[in-house]
């Protein structure tokens, strides 16, 4: 049987060609700032200052990212960095799986009254001091320790994980597993983890995203460099070429001009530094967002 297409009317091609203008102009004005950071860090600094540089690179210069990457501090900051959010990740993404699946569970004693309670810290909390008092008190100041745990656990992930578990495993599921004799344990690892990968994808990119982008943890709990996060690492090139400006040495006046160049495009090249590895990362977890989100919100 022949399928005749359906011919579009005179409204529905000024709908699709409205849409897609302003589906490009929106493109445009997300991506143009993160590529006028890219040109920005291989131009001149006088083209910049002077709004030469709009769509094209102007006085092609790669001093600054010869002056980041020759830091050791940077490949240190790097290892420091994926460290953390391995582990972080690792910890955040099984903490909050199981937490949501033992509230997304009925037969939980007091269910509702442990959601409230979670839900209760998202709005307040101790406040700095009495939590860096209990870290000082666990001995995790200075530590490694301290910059995998704090900030892994989120409620608001654990909100989206439990309500996928609450609507995409259903509880005929779990019945017909307990007459077969798998508890509740074994009904989380071999069936609720497996069917779940959509989830498991969405909050272990939450987390590992938090983790990569965090350096106020550290700024607070961390003063030995050597345990530095790569985001504090850059926050002190950063305000180091920013001092650079302050050299009067009257020897040092020719060495002042080229860093003082320098200085003004290092802030372009520390924001691509620290952004490409998230960048690279993210396209392939995209698909597993959109759906793990999705299944979150619709029930059934």
């Amino acid at each position: 049987m022949e399928t005749k297409k359906i011919k579009a009317g005179r409204e529905d091609r000024i709908f699709n060609i409205a849409v897609t203008v302003i589906s490009l102009i929106v493109l445009v004005i997300v991506l143009y700032p993160l590529y006028f950071v890219i040109i920005a860090s291989i131009s001149s600094p006088e083209d910049i200052s002077l709004g030469k540089v709009t769509f094209l690179p102007s006085g092609i210069n790669f001093a600054a990212y010869k002056f980041v990457l020759e830091e050791w501090k940077i490949w240190r900051g790097y290892l420091n960095t994926i460290f953390y959010t391995f582990f972080g990740t690792l910890l955040g993404t099984s903490v909050t799986l199981m937490a949501a699946f033992a509230l997304s569970r009925r037969d939980l004693f007091g269910r509702n009254v442990i959601t409230k309670l979670f839900v209760f810290t998202m709005f307040f909390s101790g406040g700095l001091i009495p939590t860096y008092m209990v870290v000082s008190s666990l001995h995790l100041v200075n530590t490694r320790t301290v910059l995998v745990v704090m900030g892994t656990v989120t409620v608001y992930n654990m909100i989206i994980a439990k309500t996928f578990f609450q609507n995409s495993l259903p509880e005929e599921l779990f019945e017909a597993a307990e007459l077969d004799g798998c508890g509740i344990g074994k009904f989380f690892f071999k069936i609720a983890v497996p069917c779940s990968k959509a989830i498991i994808a969405v909050i272990a990119l939450y987390v590992g995203v938090s983790q990569w982008n965090s350096y106020f943890t550290a700024m607070i709990y961390v003063t030995d460099q050597k345990i530095y996060p790569l985001q504090l690492v850059l926050r002190d090139i950063l305000i180091l070429g920013q001092q650079l400006t302050q050299i009067t040495d009257p020897a040092e006046i020719e060495a002042l001009v080229e860093r003082q160049k320098v200085a003004q495009i290092i802030k372009y090249v520390v924001i691509i530094v620290s952004s490409l590895p998230v960048i690279c990362v993210y396209p392939f977890l995209q698909k597993y967002f959109v759906k793990g989100v999705m299944i979150g919100s619709v029930k059934g």
